[in-house]
């Protein structure tokens, strides 16, 4: 895995003599933050040695470097998920990849299913903590202490200082946030009644299919994690509305504006 990591590091670094201090990941429906990015260099997937390529729908699969009002930023326009087919460790390949192009924190954005009943579609939730029930854990067997130590604490995986800045900025900006608890489910299906009732009664807020493993890793590697989840379907005990993927990206697209601005500042003033 290190050799891996360094290799691919070294190629991007050759191609872009680039080094972001800002690694973001846009999940569904999301990619079209680049366009709030001053531009320098775009790398797709399958350009990348030993880069996975993203084959879901809403997820471009390109690396895009550039700046925000000065700050340097890599962000991944699609991210991959272990119901691909990929291990955990090629899911959270690109996060190994950041650290060592220089970035210190990382912003990740997801669509998720709302199970707490202050939520409704489209409402933008910064995520305050995880619940991991995935199948595998991305950082089992050997543990190469060049990435991180073998337990890794994870009393806040999201970074308490970037969620209060978030709060202050949403203030300014006339943005109304929610907070809650993301569930991590392996998927590909969306959640059965049954399902999202444990999500319910586990103590979570919202559910998906991304974004744990990820920040797993970037804690592993101390980098800061800040999380943001479009809710773009509800579901619980009594009542499920039936939804599909084109739904899902539909409901994030018009949360898009909103989780935007609030990233863009948040790169900007933190």
């Amino acid at each position: 895995m290190w050799d891996k990591v360094q290799e691919t590091v070294s190629y991007i670094k050759d191609k872009t003599n680039f080094t972001p201090e800002y690694g973001v990941i846009l999940g569904s429906g999301l990619g079209g933050f680049t366009a709030d990015i001053a531009i320098e260099h775009t790398l797709p997937y399958s350009e990348i040695p030993n880069f996975p390529v993203s084959t879901v729908q809403g997820h471009q699969g390109a690396l895009v470097f550039g700046t925000i009002q000065g700050k340097k930023v890599v962000a991944m326009q699609g991210r991959f998920h272990f119901y691909e087919g990929y291990d955990m460790k090629q899911v959270t390949f690109p996060v190994r990849v950041m650290k060592y192009l220089g970035v210190e924190k990382l912003v990740v954005s997801n669509a998720s299913g709302g199970v707490n009943p202050e939520y409704v579609v489209g409402d933008v939730v910064v995520i305050t903590d995880h619940i991991n029930m995935m199948p595998e854990h991305p950082l089992r067997g050997h543990n190469d202490e060049r990435f991180g130590p073998r337990f890794v604490n994870m009393s806040e995986p999201y970074s308490k200082a970037m969620i209060e800045k978030a709060f202050e900025l949403a203030e300014d900006l006339n943005l109304y946030l929610k907070t809650g608890i993301y569930l991590g489910l392996q998927g590909p299906t969306f959640e059965t009644l049954a399902e999202y009732k444990m999500v319910k009664v586990l103590g979570a807020d919202c559910v998906g299919m991304s974004t744990v493993p990820e920040v797993i890793v970037a804690r592993h590697m101390n980098m800061e994690c800040f999380g943001v989840s479009v809710i773009t379907d509800m579901g619980d005990e009594d009542n499920i509305e039936e939804v599909n993927h084109d739904e899902v990206l539909e409901a994030a697209k018009k949360a898009e504006p909103h989780v935007r601005n609030l990233i863009k500042n948040l790169i900007a003033q933190y």
